[in-house]
């Protein structure tokens, strides 16, 4: 039998995929499953946006475009990346592609050759290593811990890079733990960068979806505009998860070198979506602030009731929509309380060693349900908690 290429044993998958199909199976025996594993918002586009693409095409908005994606939506992200993240970046630094995880992939293609160390968080976005090492490359992971409350620990950073070290990944919020990276944690990463001469990718997929303050991105940083390269896209803050939306930010060389990447593969992206993403831009209906103020409301309800749960412990996330869960102390594995709650209780949520060796003793659960629901797997936990609470009690 011909061969499979070697790199393809190299990728890993998506824990949340497995227990979703898991979920769905159970519910189509009759069982009731409230889904907290994926990722995915339960709110819609805006009216405008699911106009706007109506629209599009009707009027034949589906032919060919630019390989980087068209210029009216280019200007678009530009501009919004200076309202809402004070980034100054010029249309030619703007590549559009179907979905985060294709920028993302372009990016690192562009980026990292075999033999290259690339760092990236554990617990993190399982593709970062996954693609890392389909590239050739060998991924690297730099700790974030709760001891730390989740920062990067930097003296571990600054350890583990190497005359080997071309590239450090992160994505703040962050997915699993809900973490904004502190304004000295970026200044120390992008002094580090500089001195190693090393590029950034900066994951900014959840950046709108901030419970305080103001998102500061690593790009603003001196020295850090010409070897940074941001991702970010639809799915998270504009709830297009199925629109395959995404983008790149990056020096114009690095965007010449992606869009190579996209002519040799899939073109272009889809014009009436592009068109359609520009409405979701402008956000005339304010839809953002208000889903994002709904997700504070779950967030607020779901971790303290966590914490009310014997042997879980959950650190308030600032952002994203995810709830991280130490459940270390029900002396459970994690892999165990997963199945154990979706099993009999139909709570779906991730067990954290598919977010990297640091999320063993974690579970994440996706704030991505109505207050109603969220409330509804907290009694359904608590209910299946006398298995272990007596342990705890001890």
């Amino acid at each position: 039998m011909a061969r499979i290429a070697s790199r393809i044993a190299e990728l890993t998958g998506e824990g949340a995929l497995a227990v979703f199909t898991r979920a769905k199976e159970l519910e189509r025996a009759g069982r009731s499953i409230i889904h907290l594993e994926l990722g995915e918002p339960d709110f819609h586009p805006a009216a405008p946006v699911v106009k706007a693409v109506q629209e599009a095409v009707a009027t034949g908005r589906d032919r060919y475009v630019s390989t980087r994606g068209i210029p009216p939506l280019r200007e678009a992200i530009a501009e919004y990346l200076r309202r809402t993240r004070r980034v100054k970046a010029a249309t030619e630094n703007v590549i559009v592609a179907p979905g985060c995880k294709m920028a993302l992939a372009m990016a690192m293609m562009a980026l990292i050759e075999p033999g290259d160390e690339v760092l990236y968080p554990d617990p993190g976005f399982p593709i970062y290593p996954s693609f890392t090492r389909g590239l050739g490359a060998r991924a690297v992971p730099f700790g974030l811990v709760e001891k730390n409350a989740f920062q990067p620990d930097l003296d571990e950073i600054r350890k583990k890079i190497t005359p080997r070290t071309t590239t450090l990944i992160f994505n703040s919020p962050n997915n699993p733990t809900g973490t904004v990276f502190s304004g000295e944690a970026l200044r120390e990463i992008a002094e580090l960068a500089k001195k190693h001469d090393l590029w950034v990718v900066a994951d900014e997929i959840y950046a709108r979806i901030l419970f305080g303050g103001e998102y500061e991105s690593i790009w603003r940083l001196p020295g850090m505009a010409e070897r940074t390269v941001i991702i970010d896209g639809f799915s998270k803050s504009f709830a297009m998860t199925g629109w395959r939306l995404g983008y790149a930010v990056a020096p114009k060389h690095v965007i010449d070198a992606m869009d190579l990447v996209v002519l040799n593969t899939f073109t272009c992206t889809a014009e009436f979506t592009q068109v359609a993403a520009i409405e979701a831009l402008n956000d005339s209906t304010r839809a953002v602030p208000a889903m994002v103020g709904e997700y504070r409301r779950r967030r607020d309800l779901f971790v303290q009731g966590l914490n009310c749960v014997p042997g879980f412990r959950c650190q308030t996330p600032g952002g994203a929509f995810y709830a991280w869960v130490n459940i270390e102390d029900t002396g459970l594995a994690a892999e165990e309380m997963q199945k154990l709650l979706l099993e009999e209780v139909g709570v779906a949520g991730i067990a954290g060693a598919a977010f990297g060796a640091n999320g063993k003793n974690y579970l994440r659960f996706s704030l991505v349900s109505a207050a109603s629901l969220l409330q509804e797997a907290l009694e359904r936990i608590r209910h299946v908690s006398v298995k272990w609470s007596a342990a705890v009690a001890r």
